[in-house]
């Protein structure tokens, strides 16, 4: 359903069990990033109505995520740690050129965050099959979900807004962009690294 080309190795998950705290600190970080990519969406392009709606209603439900996520960081007896970069998405937005018409800025942008929201959701399928930690394991599973739901609209925005046909092939270009920096990465504690 994805379409991701390269799944995450699962001895990823091994990294992650051993890094509990750092993971949870780099997913706060991710979910309060998405938030401010579906407001820098609204601010950027308020002339697309159905899209400024749909992120006002991302805005409230990933800063709910980054919420639960402080919660279990809290609970755990943590604090919240420092943002680091995400070699990930650096890595990702040099896919798409600079530049371009509106549309095709905007375009871009959601490809960027439908890939983002996908591969978030794989991981956390992972993560919601593989962890020992079931109450951490159950939490994934709920947020692997939503973000299956981000990545579809997401992907229908891009869409809508530009060619279909055109859309449909930067996608799979993007696609397999995204699975040759795959390869170098699945290492660091990180969401998406």
């Amino acid at each position: 359903m994805l379409g991701l080309k390269l799944p995450t190795d699962p001895r990823w998950v091994n990294i992650v069990e051993k890094n509990i705290e750092d993971i949870l600190t780099d997913h706060a970080f991710c979910e309060q990033k998405a938030a401010s990519t579906a407001i820098s969406l609204i601010v950027g392009f308020p002339e697309y109505t159905d899209l400024v709606k749909e992120m006002i209603d991302l805005v409230e439900e990933e800063m709910s995520h980054f919420k639960m996520v402080h919660d279990l960081i809290l609970e755990r007896g943590w604090s919240l740690g420092r943002d680091r970069k995400d070699e990930y998405v650096l890595k990702l937005l040099k896919f798409f050129p600079k530049g371009g018409s509106r549309t095709t800025q905007l375009v871009h942008r959601l490809l960027y965050a439908a890939l983002i929201e996908a591969r978030s959701c794989e991981r956390f399928r992972l993560l919601s099959e593989e962890l020992e930690d079931k109450k951490l394991a159950k939490f994934y599973r709920k947020l692997m979900i939503s973000e299956a739901s981000h990545y579809t609209m997401f992907l229908n925005f891009a869409r809508q807004y530009g060619n279909r046909k055109e859309v449909d092939v930067k996608w799979q270009q993007l696609l397999d962009y995204e699975a040759e920096i795959m390869k170098d990465l699945g290492k660091d504690v990180t969401v998406h690294g």
